[in-house]
């Protein structure tokens, strides 16, 4: 088990291969459909937001509003990451991202950019929704709540030992690949 902590430098990312496990802790940002598909039309991040050397997390998390205004995540399972897939490459490239948690995987141009770039595709566990809002210690901030709605805005997140698998790392290698091949010849066989 790898932990990692924010700010996450490249040669971090570089190091991790297929198949680690990993445990995160620090600021991680939350983006779905809205986000990816705004900063790819050139939206920009609201001011003082970055993702540089950061980790966004593909999810629409249940948060509960606090009387005091503040809020507490009740729910945060990963959302199908696949549909990121015409945008991630672009927000990877542009905005620093050294992470991107989800599940199911993603395609070649995210793969592609997280070997050029020196990012890494984490899996996290679906299903495990109201276990994994445990490892978030604080609603630190929400942005674009008024614009998307509360899935798809932004939340920033403090987490600590998020537990998440690499699948795609900044080497080139996906597991998603390789278990596709397998399927595939496995298929051929007995055809």
């Amino acid at each position: 088990m790898t932990k990692l902590t924010f700010p996450f430098t490249e040669t971090q990312i570089r190091a991790l291969k297929v198949g680690d496990e990993v445990l995160i802790s620090g600021t991680v940002f939350t983006g779905r459909d809205a986000v990816h598909k705004y900063l790819h039309e050139g939206g920009a991040l609201p001011p003082g937001v970055s993702f540089k050397d950061g980790i966004m997390y593909h999810c629409g998390p249940v948060m509960m509003k606090q009387p005091d205004g503040s809020y507490i995540c009740t729910a945060a399972g990963p959302t199908t990451s696949i549909r990121e897939e015409p945008y991630q490459w672009q927000v990877i490239r542009d905005f620093g991202l050294r992470g991107v948690i989800g599940k199911g995987g993603m395609g070649p141009k995210t793969q592609a950019a997280c070997q050029e770039y020196g990012c890494v595709y984490l899996h996290a566990i679906g299903g495990a929704a109201q276990v994994l809002a445990e490892c978030i210690k604080k609603v630190n901030n929400v942005f674009f709540l008024e614009k998307f709605g509360s899935p798809e805005a932004i939340w920033e997140l403090a987490v600590v030992d998020f537990p998440a698998v690499v699948t795609i790392d900044a080497n080139g290698n996906s597991l998603h690949e390789e278990v596709w091949a397998k399927s595939q010849a496995a298929l051929a066989e007995r055809l």
